[in-house]
């Protein structure tokens, strides 16, 4: 098998993935994945499509991640992990991972701010008198 790569996208994070057979280290821009992501809940969000399909220890992953903040750095590597998962073998993974809504790309994004007003949506202070 050669190498495998992948990309996730979540808000205006952007995650490459590279899937290599092999003893299930994880690199986030050549730096260890507990030291990137310090938050255990967000080790939990990247290891759920592996542990779902059973298949922690099996694969390097190597990936690169730009934008966006952490939170949406990590959904990004999810879905990116999950969408080379499937090319590894569609036939075994997929369902289970579309099941589980692994392979969804979340597309919300942030409204932008317009003009003459404080927000998206927020509106000055109206006054009558």
């Amino acid at each position: 098998m050669d190498v495998i790569n992948a990309l996730g996208r979540r808000k205006s994070a952007v995650a490459r993935v590279y899937l290599t057979p092999g003893k299930g280290n994880i690199t986030v821009n050549d730096v260890e994945v507990s030291k990137y992501f310090k938050e255990d809940t967000l080790t939990f969000i990247i290891n759920q499509p592996l542990a779902l399909t059973s298949v922690e220890g099996q694969f390097d992953i190597k990936a690169n991640i730009v934008g966006g903040g952490i939170k949406g750095q990590a959904e990004a590597l999810r879905l990116a992990i999950a969408r080379a998962l499937c090319k590894v073998d569609a036939e075994q993974y997929r369902p289970l991972l579309k099941k589980n809504g692994f392979l969804t790309r979340d597309s919300r994004e942030v409204e932008r701010k317009k003009p003459g007003q404080p927000g998206a949506r927020k509106r000055f202070q109206f006054s009558k008198r």
